[in-house]
């Protein structure tokens, strides 16, 4: 602490003039002259070698041999005005240990007040309440203030003496002297104090920073690092030192940027500000920062090194990813709404359902994948609805992947999701059907249909649970039930090499194999009751019942399209009815009753063609559309077109639309 005081010269009257010591003749004063260069020199070289507390304790000891009295003492302030503390005190041949004391009753206040004070004798008596100088039995005294640039008191300079000491210039001159030189070393000590506190605030602050900083060579090395950047990436500082930056980023980063130049700029020490980049910790797992870069230039101009400074922000990179994904997830879920989904195939009471439903009730509650084999229109979607329903992801998504309608070249972006640019046409970054179905359930349709080379992907999750985006090069686990469905025998895909071995175990842990309608029979009459009254109410007929005659071509009839063909034979027959009992014509179906025996034995395959064919005809042979085959088929286009070119359906004085 220092104190504004006035100078107002001695606080002794008495105290002598240079003129009054000269009055011995020259001799005498080149005398005086000499012996103080003499003590000036000594204590100079005394003190030469020493800072600090030291220089403090090595001018008192000095100072008091050179002018000869025991005592001498440097004080500063002790926080406030009315109270000092010693720095250095010299008494009875030695350095003494430094204490605080009052200024009030004692020779110091007046020196404090910014004052020279000289008392030849009687300071014992005179200031009864300066104890220390009691106890020391001082006699005399004489002390100077110490003085900042500013003129501020910032302490004193004393010397005292259990002897009378008389008024002599050349000490009031020495104390002037090397009071000056204390308050410059004070100032100092003091200004290096508060450089250090700030220094330590600027450390603690930089150390333990909300952000990381970095410093950068020209050579794109990192210079030094703080201890939030290095637990950042999960380097240690020491790890950092020396490591080139880029190393930091992947090979990936720069396509995975939202701005090509501005990578540039980064790896070339330019001024950036604010930009988002993908980086890798030392883990593997990815971290996003915001970044701001700006060059330290030296004297000449020239870039020396960068300083950058990071924050994390990949919880908020990721909680938008993960609402990207609910909104994708969202509007698949939509669309599934609004899909139909035959609820009514689960309709029936024969002892083959019986035991498939047994099964879902078995294997539901398990996370075992689920393999589902059963002709088209069995109901496969279905029995995978109801495995999630009753499982403990009911409360997850079930996701939906026909694998046969998406051409060979997209089967695995639509699976595994890309990476903005990962091909032509990939304008964003899109996420997949199994990162959508993360927690849940994902249903993997006509499994059969999966290119050889997504089969090797597809492996991988069902082992590891985890991908990579088409042209991403960082790892996704996802947590995921798999429930896959076939018509075709994909036993014999994996005897004749189109489908892997080693998949089809991984996806046949728990089999499934649905009935088709002609082997129960019996569920049939329950089915026409329920999809009669449905399409009636639907369309707005009132239909009371169906003829005897009818139900037995319902029942004897091989549906080879099974359920779904069921549903679109019924549906139509609704419609035509102009009565309250449904009646249906034989030729409604594509097999009539006059068809001969031979034609009723047809093989399956055979039959299939056949149905497909006849919708073919009905629809003029168009395939997609509101009036295509494939949506009175209840199939999608493209599953369509593959069944059609399998069993050799073709048209030749027709173009397929």
């Amino acid at each position: 602490m220092s104190s504004q005081r006035s100078l107002d010269g001695p606080c002794t009257p008495d105290a002598p003039s240079a003129s009054s010591e000269a009055s011995g003749g020259n001799g005498a004063l080149a005398s005086a002259v000499h012996d103080d260069h003499e003590i000036l020199r000594a204590i100079v070289e005394g003190t030469a070698g020493s800072t600090g507390e030291e220089f403090f304790q090595d001018l008192v000891h000095h100072l008091t041999s050179a002018i000869g009295v025991p005592f001498a003492a440097i004080s500063e302030f002790a926080g406030v005005d009315t109270r000092v503390r010693t720095l250095a005190l010299w008494a009875r041949g030695k350095i003494q240990e430094n204490f605080e004391y009052d200024l009030a009753g004692t020779p110091c206040d007046e020196v404090m007040r910014g004052r020279l004070c000289h008392h030849p004798v009687g300071v014992k008596d005179r200031f009864p309440l300066a104890k220390p100088l009691v106890l020391l039995g001082v006699e005399s005294y004489l002390g100077a203030p110490l003085l900042d640039r500013e003129g501020n008191v910032m302490g004193l300079l004393a010397i005292f003496d259990d002897k009378p000491m008389p008024a002599q210039s050349r000490h009031l001159y020495l104390l002037r002297i090397f009071a000056a030189r204390v308050a410059a070393v004070l100032e100092r000590l003091r200004a290096e104090k508060r450089l250090d506190a700030s220094e330590r605030r600027y450390r603690d602050l930089y150390e333990e920073a909300p952000v990381g900083y970095l410093s950068v060579g020209v050579d794109g090395r990192i210079l030094s690092a703080n201890h939030r950047a290095a637990q950042m990436v999960g380097f240690s500082v020491e790890e950092l030192q020396g490591l080139p930056v880029a190393d930091l980023f992947g090979d990936a980063t720069a396509g995975k940027m939202r701005d090509a130049e501005s990578f540039r700029k980064v790896l070339a020490g330019e001024e950036v500000s604010g930009l988002e980049v993908e980086m890798r910790r030392k883990d593997g797992r990815p971290l996003w920062i915001s970044l701001w870069m700006r060059p330290i230039r030296g004297a000449n101009g020239k870039v020396q090194a960068s300083r950058s400074i990071w924050v994390d922000i990949t919880d908020r990179v990721l909680a938008e990813a993960e609402r990207a994904r609910l909104q994708q997830q969202n509007l698949y879920l939509e669309d599934e709404i609004k899909a139909a989904h035959n609820f009514e195939e689960l309709i029936g009471q024969s002892p083959a359902l019986r035991a498939v439903l047994d099964k879902v009730r078995s294997v539901s509650p398990t996370d075992a994948s689920v393999l589902i084999t059963g002709e088209t229109g069995t109901g496969k979607e279905l029995i995978a609805r109801a495995i999630h329903s009753a499982s403990k992801r009911r409360d997850k998504p079930l996701i939906k992947v026909n694998c046969a309608a998406f051409p060979p070249g997209l089967v695995e972006s639509e699976l595994f999701g890309h990476e903005k640019g990962a091909f032509t046409g990939a304008l964003t970054r899109r996420s997949g059907r199994f990162e959508l179905a993360n927690g849940g359930t994902i249903f993997l349709d006509e499994i059969g249909e999966v290119p050889p080379e997504t089969q090797v992907k597809l492996l991988r999750v069902l082992q590891e649970r985890e991908f990579d985006r088409v042209g991403g090069g960082s790892t996704i686990k996802v947590d995921i039930r798999v429930l896959a469905a076939t018509n075709r025998d994909l036993l014999k895909a994996v005897h004749e090499k189109t489908f892997r071995e080693d998949l089809y175990y991984r996806l046949n842990v728990f089999p499934i194999a649905l009935p088709p309608l002609r082997e129960r029979k019996e569920d049939i009459p329950l089915l026409v009751h329920f999809l009669v009254h449905k399409f009636a109410m639907r369309i707005g007929k009132h239909i009371a019942g169906v003829t005897e005659q009818t139900m037995r071509r319902l029942i004897d009839y091989p549906w080879p399209g099974n359920v779904r063909e069921l549903e679109n034979v019924l549906e139509r027959a609704v419609i035509l009815t102009t009565g309250a009992t449904l009646d249906i014509v034989p030729d409604i179906f594509p097999l009539s009753d006059a068809a001969p025996a031979s034609q009723q034995q047809l093989t399956l395959e055979s039959v299939e063609r056949d149905y497909i064919a006849s919708v073919l005809q009905q629809t003029d042979w168009v395939v997609d559309g509101q009036r295509g085959a494939a949506r009175i088929l209840g199939l999608h286009p493209n599953t369509l077109r593959n069944r059609m070119n399998k069993l050799g359906i073709t048209r030749a004085s027709h173009q397929i639309r």
